[in-house]
């Protein structure tokens, strides 16, 4: 068993429970892309994000790549991708992740970007390439996407929707009241316009909340009231975990428990789908999503 590697918070708070720990990542499917990444130099975003399920899911045939570089105009104090100004728009990456996707055998594949607010298309010709790339190479591989809200100029979000990919996400990331110190430069209403757009598109829509921030169960249950009103079909919620000192600190260990509670009551509440769990992140059980609806 491995620890997750969680820094701790400079102030007082409760141990690291045991329920956050994974097991290390083992199985022939696992063993097979492992090789495959490492001979081709293929690069993921559950092996560059050290993620805890990444064992389950290449296990599964789902991996998430990252598009667009690997510097965000944004600064959320959540998440540890680097700030600053980003290089030019490489216009071969369509292919390369397409070349990776079909070496990898991916059956559900996962794309993920950072914001790119410096382009007046906010990325969105490179990941309608992307996507019509992948659909080139692969053609039976099914396609999720985790899209930036390209600052509500909804033309870019229309150009990756008319791909129409299998799945449509966009994560809000917190609640209402704390977007403000976690997601600085976004907005919470611009965000549900995005998946309200999605959703009318006639898309599987989804979006992802990470617990422990500091947020009540009040402004959760809230939330999900605000993703059934615009359109919200899969929610995915886990524990956040601080990357470094300086980003947000870890509040709360949100139990698992309080976990399934929050799944009983997003169901209930007309969510199709919810993934909940202290060690879930977007893109857990991925291939899981492509329910009819």
């Amino acid at each position: 068993m491995i620890e997750l590697p969680v820094v701790p918070v400079a102030t007082e708070k409760p141990r690291k429970p045991d329920w956050l720990r994974v097991k290390l990542p083992v199985g022939k499917e696992y063993a097979q892309v492992r090789s495959l990444v490492d001979t081709h130099k293929l690069h993921t975003i559950c092996e560059s994000g050290n993620c805890p399920n990444m064992g389950e899911c290449w296990g599964a045939g789902t991996a998430t790549f990252m598009i667009l570089g690997n510097i965000c105009t944004r600064s959320c104090s959540f998440c540890a991708v680097a700030t600053g100004r980003p290089l030019a728009v490489d216009t071969d990456e369509p292919a390369r992740v397409a070349n990776s996707v079909k070496l990898m055998k991916v059956k559900h594949c996962v794309i993920t970007s950072v914001d790119r607010d410096d382009l007046k298309d906010g990325g969105s010709i490179i990941w309608a390439e992307t996507l019509q790339a992948i659909r080139r190479e692969s053609p039976e591989t099914t396609l999720e996407t985790l899209i930036p809200d390209f600052r509500g100029q909804w033309d870019n979000l229309y150009r990756v929707l008319e791909e129409r990919p299998e799945v449509m996400s966009h994560n809000v990331e917190t609640v209402r009241r704390l977007t403000k110190q976690v997601r600085i430069q976004a907005k919470y209403d611009r965000s549900l316009e995005a998946l309200k757009r999605i959703s009318e598109f006639g898309l599987r829509t989804k979006t992802g909340i990470m617990l422990g921030l500091g947020e009540t169960e009040e402004d959760v249950l809230e939330a999900m009231d605000d993703l059934v009103a615009n359109g919200v079909h899969i929610l995915t919620l886990g524990q956040y975990l601080q990357p470094t000192k300086s980003h947000h600190p870890v509040v709360d260990w949100i139990h698992p428990d309080q976990f399934a509670k929050y799944k009983e009551i997003g169901l209930a509440k007309g969510l199709r789908y919810v993934e909940s769990g202290p060690l879930v992140r977007s893109s857990y059980h991925a291939e899981k999503h492509l329910f009819d609806f």
